[in-house]
Order: structure tokens, then C-alpha cells, then sequence
């Protein structure tokens, strides 16, 4: 059973997070776009127009979050929580769609270098650096098992690295003349932008279409399944996510009818079993009776989990 007040704390805990996470970045892009504009400096731009990508995904985050707290009713039986991994994917397709911007500007110029006012745009940067780094400090326990969290997660840490990479074309402009090194730095945050995209959309898309979840090993628990006391075999086995903390499993498992009592015990060891070591705890076990093999009707195991025998 899920502990109610302690569901409530953690979803508090996400959007608070989130929230603190929003206002920062929000301050970050502003600062950025004013000192890109004023410097000339595409690194920065380009790291301001990230940034307003990581302003839409936390959004997106906090608003999935919300929406996926809506308690299920007739028509939506298992509630909103597919707006989290939607929300992933928007913001993931939004992670490349920047990256292509990037790597465009980043082409002309280097076909066509500007010169860059530096010293603000090392101010900048670093200002920028510094408050990514508190923002991915607040978002990464929380991005270890909400795939939605996540991905606005790597937004900010593609962001962080951006200012990273900022800061060291500033220093090398500085101290070179040299401002070829500003669309050459933008490419290689670009390129782990889209890593992290890639990551983002694979996971989700594997959600939508019901996959078994990238962190389960499906022969393994099926293995598990089969070597479980007084079970003969295993068929129609799946595994899919509703969201990426929320993993589902439904299967029909044959019984040993030689053992009467083996379906209750069966029943409570798998779903045990799922639980602690899979993390599993919405599973449906459909129990099935090879009926020759039963002594008798009232002794078949899968009867007598069905109520046909009171003495459970």
C-alpha cells in the first residue's frame, strides 16, 4: 500500500525544486541575453537561447508534475501520470531543435568570426556557471528516478556546461585575439546537448510504446518468476512503465496442482519479491491450474485463492 502522507511529501519536494529551479534559470537567461547582446559574443547567445529552452522544460516539468497529481476517474483509470514522460519529450525534441541552432550560427560564424567584448562576457558567464551549478545541485536527487525531472535535470547540466565552455573561449579571446575559439566552443556545447537529448527522447519513447523499462532485465525476472517454489511456467509475461517511477507487470503463472496450498503462498512471494527487488508493486498474477494434475476441484490451488475454499 502507498503511504499517502509520504507521496504527498515527495511531490511537494518535486515542485519545490522545480520552482526554485524555474525562478534561477529564469534570472540566468536575462543576464545572458543582455551580456551577449552587448558583448557580441554567439557563445553566450547561443548559451541565452539554451537557457530559454531550459525556462520551457522546467516549466513544462512543473506543469506535467501538477497535472499528473489529478486523481483517476472512469475515463482515465490509471490518472495523468503519461504527462510526465510527454513532458520529457517535448523538452528533449527542444534540447536538438537548439542544438541545430547552434551548430547553424556556429557555421557562419566561423566562415565569418566577430570580434567579442570579453571581459563581459567572462562576468557573465561565470555569474551563470554559478547559479547552474546550485540549480543542478537542488534538481539531482530528485532526477534520479522521475524521468520528467530528469530531463529538465540535463537541460540545466547542458547549461552548466555551456557556461563552462563560455568561460574558457572567453579567456582564450582574451588572452589571444583569437575569435575563431567562440563558434568552435559553441559546436562542442551543441554536441552534448544533443547527447542528452538523445537520452531524454530514447527513454521516452520507449514509455510511449510500452517497452519493457531500460533499467529492467525482463529474462531475469521472468527467470525469477519460473524458479519461485510450486511454479511449472510462465507465459504472457509484460512489463511496461505508466511513467518512468511507476513500472507495471501483469502475468499468468502455471501452478503445480499436486500442492493445494501452493497458490496463496505463490501469490504473496511473487508480488514480495517484485516489490523489494524490482521495485515493482503494481503487478496483476494471473494463477492457472493444470486441472489433471489436482487431486481433486476443492484442493486445486487456483480455487481455492478464487474463495472456493473459506480457509483462506
Amino acid at each position: 500500500m502507498i503511504n499517502k502522507a509520504g507521496h504527498n511529501n515527495s511531490h511537494f519536494y518535486l515542485v519545490n525544486r522545480l520552482g526554485w529551479a524555474f525562478g534561477l534559470t529564469a534570472f540566468i537567461f536575462f543576464a545572458e541575453l543582455i551580456g551577449g547582446i552587448l558583448s557580441n559574443s554567439l557563445a553566450l547567445l547561443s548559451d541565452a537561447g539554451h537557457v530559454f529552452g531550459d525556462m520551457l522544460a522546467l516549466g513544462l516539468s512543473l506543469g506535467a508534475l501538477l497535472i499528473s497529481r489529478k486523481p483517476a476517474n472512469a475515463k482515465k483509470t490509471f490518472g495523468y501520470h503519461r504527462a510526465e514522460v510527454i513532458a520529457a519529450l517535448i523538452n528533449g525534441i527542444s534540447l536538438m531543435v537548439i542544438a541545430g541552432l547552434i551548430f547553424h550560427e556556429a557555421y557562419r560564424r566561423l566562415i565569418e568570426p566577430e570580434q567579442v567584448k570579453t571581459l563581459p562576457m567572462l562576468i557573465v558567464a561565470v555569474v551563470g556557471l554559478v547559479v547552474n551549478i546550485v540549480v543542478a545541485l537542488r534538481l539531482h536527487r530528485a532526477a534520479e528516478n522521475n524521468l520528467n525531472i530528469k530531463s529538465a535535470f540535463l537541460h540545466v547540466v547542458g547549461d552548466m556546461l555551456a557556461s563552462v565552455g563560455v568561460i574558457a573561449g572567453g579567456l582564450i579571446m582574451m588572452f589571444t585575439g583569437n575569435y575563431i575559439a567562440d563558434p568552435i566552443i559553441s559546436v562542442v556545447v551543441g554536441l552534448i546537448i544533443l547527447r542528452g537529448a538523445y537520452r531524454v527522447v530514447k527513454e521516452g519513447m520507449n514509455i510511449i510504446f510500452e517497452g519493457v523499462p531500460l533499467r529492467v532485465d525482463y529474462d531475469l525476472i521472468k527467470q525469477d518468476i519460473i524458479q519461485t517454489p510450486g511454479v511449472l511456467g510462465v507465459h504472457d509475461l509484460h512489463i511496461w512503465t505508466l511513467s518512468s517511477s511507476n513500472i507495471i507487470l501483469t502475468v499468468h503463472v502455471l501452478l503445480d496442482g499436486k500442492t493445494p496450498h501452493v497458490g496463496r503462498e505463490v501469490l504473496e512471494h511473487l508480488q514480495k519479491m517484485l516489490n523489494e527487488k524490482y521495485g515493482i508493486n503494481h503487478t496483476t498474477v494471473q494463477l492457472e491450474c493444470e486441472c489433471y494434475e489436482c487431486p481433486s476441484e476443492e484442493e486445486c490451488p487456483v480455487n481455492r485463492i478464487n474463495g472456493k475454499d473459506n480457509s483462506y
